[in-house]
This record gives C-alpha cells, structure tokens and sequence, in this order.
C-alpha cells in the first residue's frame, strides 16, 4: 500500500495469536502515535490471514509478535521479505531485548522489546512510516530520534 487510506490515516496490521499481546499493541500504538500520523489498526491471530490481507489489501506497516504460535513473527517476517513485492516496512515485538538479533536474521526493519513502552513503540512506527511514506509532515527534517531501547535493523 503506497498511500493513506480513505479515512486519511495509514493501515497497520498487528500479528499475535495472543489476543491479549494484539490488545497491548493496539493500546500502546493508539491512534494518533503522533499529532501528524493517524493509524487504524486491524488485528490477526493467523500468519494465514496475514499474508491474505497483504496480498489483497496491503498495509503500510506490519507489526508482528516474535512469540506468536505456531507461526512466530519472526519466521512470518521472513517469509514476507521473500514473498510479498514490495514488503511493508515490518516491526518485530521481542520476548526480550537480547532477542534483537533474531529480529536482524528476520529481516525486520525494527525490533522492540516486551514489556512495551507505548512511547518506544509509537516513535518507532511512525520513523519506519515516514521513512516508507515521505510527505509534507514526513519529510526527512521531521524525522523521529531512534529511542534508546529500539533496535534498528
């Protein structure tokens, strides 16, 4: 998906089978992660379901939880790199910070770690929208600093 949607905000799926990890991203990611970016997210428990909206759909962002079952998010986020043309930008959630380098071999974009921190997951939503949508409040002056806890990959 190259553009906002109809509604004017950007389309972001979470991934967990975990309904309870879904709800944690969706509360800590909001609505408005920043005054300029409005996201709505829709939620999935299945890789199946995932790789269907992509294909069908799309999504500007794809956040996906690295302790999902049977399929974790991080083998889901490969599986995409390879599969899906062009691949949304893809934000991996860790069990643990130390776990950022299975994010790398996943060939996600960014890796946060649990607990969340909404304001750690927000920023880095909105870099890794502003970097794939660039426009005129997403140009490269407004670019958000790389939280300390945030590992880019």
């Amino acid at each position: 998906m190259a553009s906002l949607d109809d509604a004017g905000g950007f389309q972001v799926l979470a991934y967990s089978s975990h309904a309870g990890h879904r709800a944690e991203i969706v509360r800590a990611l909001g609505t408005h992660p920043a005054p300029d970016v409005e996201v709505t997210v829709t939620e999935t428990a299945t890789a199946a379901t995932v790789i269907s909206i992509l294909d069908h759909k799309g999504a500007d962002l794809v956040i996906l939880d690295g302790e999902a079952a049977p399929v974790g998010g991080m083998g889901l986020a490969r599986q995409l790199r390879d599969e899906i043309d062009p691949c949304p930008p893809l934000l991996v959630v860790t069990a643990r910070a130390a776990d950022a380098w299975l994010a790398r071999w996943s060939r996600a974009d960014a890796a946060v770690a649990r607990p969340l921190d909404p304001f750690e997951l927000a920023e880095t939503a909105v870099r890794l929208l502003r970097e794939r949508h660039p426009g005129p409040a997403h140009g490269p002056n407004s670019a958000i600093a790389t939280p300390s806890g945030t590992s880019d990959l």
